[in-house]
């Protein structure tokens, strides 16, 4: 992997965020980083731990873990771009578990660097600052999904989520994506059964919102989804939403019956 990717997928997430300067941008282009791949469900970080350094995520998906929940309940999915552990640069102690969900590959980018672009550049430390209170409005809503929503109005919000996030860091063309989800993920998301997320599935296949093919995912019809999860996108403190019609899903062939690979 060349040593700019990281880089990239930075100031893709930050300008979702906000505007970068070229000064800014030659500020990010110093970023030192050391560059990790992980298995499904492998550790980045163990809860207490106390790194010196914090995770970018460039390919796959993270998330975090509660493991005093039981089976673990996910609290937080993470898409390249994102610094899930960003708040270690100010507390330095890491709050979970941070669990890679699919095969991903991580940088690893010393706090002193980000401590270092906050002081230089104004216009940075917004931008730093808007990820981390994009990741509590996030939470937020995660909070208010379980608690207030059925769960199929909740799962195809956790989708219109992921799905936003991925376009606004030029990902999920054609609104079609690798699926961040096993069914016992999914379930340990939505405070729901491996069982009764697989059925849910189902309903929203069989109300031609989306394809599950494998592991991708395609919506199929947008605002059908948003208009089922009551989805607005506000609080993921977007600069500027990406467009997202249905008619941009390509075409599809035929959908197997199985639901969601039972794997955990």
């Amino acid at each position: 992997m060349q040593a700019g990717f990281a880089f990239t997928k930075l100031v893709d997430r930050l300008r979702s965020l906000t505007e970068l300067s070229i000064d800014d941008l030659e500020l990010l282009r110093r970023m030192p980083s050391t560059i990790r791949s992980f298995a499904p469900h492998e550790e980045v970080w163990r809860k207490s731990e106390e790194p010196p350094t914090c995770c970018l995520l460039l390919q796959g998906y993270l998330c975090w873990k509660d493991v005093d929940a039981g089976a673990g309940q996910i609290t937080a999915i993470y898409v390249p771009g994102d610094v899930p552990d960003l708040y270690t640069t100010i507390v330095p102690q890491v709050a979970g578990h941070l669990c890679a969900l699919t095969p991903a590959v991580a940088a690893f980018v010393p706090h002193a660097f980000f401590r270092d672009v906050r002081a230089h550049s104004e216009r940075l430390a917004t931008a730093l600052s808007l990820l981390m209170l994009a990741d509590a409005a996030a939470l937020r809503t995660w909070l208010t999904n379980l608690g207030s929503r059925d769960s199929l109005s909740r799962v195809a919000h956790l989708i219109c989520e992921i799905t936003v996030r991925l376009r606004a860091v030029g990902l999920g063309h054609e609104l079609r994506f690798p699926s961040p989800f096993t069914q016992s993920d999914l379930a340990a998301i939505c405070g729901i059964s491996p069982v009764h997320a697989n059925r849910t599935i189902q309903d929203l296949r069989r109300r031609a919102l989306l394809h599950w093919h494998s592991r991708t995912i395609t919506v199929t019809d947008w605002k059908g989804l948003t208009r089922l999860a009551g989805f607005r996108p506000d609080y993921l403190m977007l600069r500027q939403p990406p467009a997202l019609d249905p008619a941009t899903a390509g075409p599809l062939g035929p959908e197997p019956t199985l639901g969601l690979d039972a794997a955990s």
